[in-house]
């Protein structure tokens, strides 16, 4: 093998590389904003119960009136 040919699959090896770098780098940044997204839902979904919660009345374990 020469020289030439090693810098060649060099270049191939190194541009793969590059390549797979950019792609897991996009993949962090999408995976890094729907964490943002589903963080800011888990957080909606909990000031709602505690809306709910302050909101009850009664008993909670209050049996229902046909028994």
């Amino acid at each position: 093998m020469s020289q030439e040919d090693r810098f060649v699959d060099i270049e191939i090896k190194l541009a793969h590389q590059e390549d797979l770098v950019e792609t897991l780098n996009d993949t962090i940044y999408r995976q890094g904003r729907r964490i943002d997204q589903l963080e800011a839902l888990v957080a909606s979904l909990v000031d709602h119960v505690r809306t709910l919660q302050s909101t009850r009345q009664g008993p909670v374990n209050e049996k229902p009136p046909h028994y």
